[in-house]
């Protein structure tokens, strides 16, 4: 269950590979997003992974498609999630489409509740 924020945003607490991170819910972000500094800091050999454009609000940015060993929500965890890395770094992981396609999502008020499909 997380609680939206003062904007109606959704931030929560989780983690990449054990390594802490912050996520804002993003049901427009096709994949899990994250600069790199946060994958390196999730041991992410992210050049390791395809290369790839995305669009983005900013514009077209260079990316690597990698596959997430564990990505932890709460009591939920899941791994082999598609995750894209860009370049520059980011405030926070945008938790998109490649984890919430696994999710039955629930809006309860302020409230997002999300529980795991398969």
């Amino acid at each position: 269950m997380i609680e939206g924020d003062s904007r109606g945003h959704f931030v929560v607490p989780g983690s990449i590979n054990g390594a802490a991170m912050r996520f804002l819910v993003d049901t427009g972000a096709t994949a899990v997003s994250m600069g790199a500094a946060d994958a390196r800091r999730a041991g992410i050999d992210y050049r390791r992974g395809r290369r790839a454009q995305s669009q983005t609000a900013n514009g077209v940015a260079a990316i690597w498609v990698v596959s997430l060993n564990s990505i932890r929500i709460g009591g939920i965890e899941l791994s082999g999630v598609d995750a894209a890395v860009h370049e520059g770094d980011m405030p926070m992981v945008l938790l998109g489409m490649s984890f919430l396609n696994r999710m039955q999502m629930t809006r309860e008020g302020s409230r997002l509740v999300l529980e795991r499909r398969y």
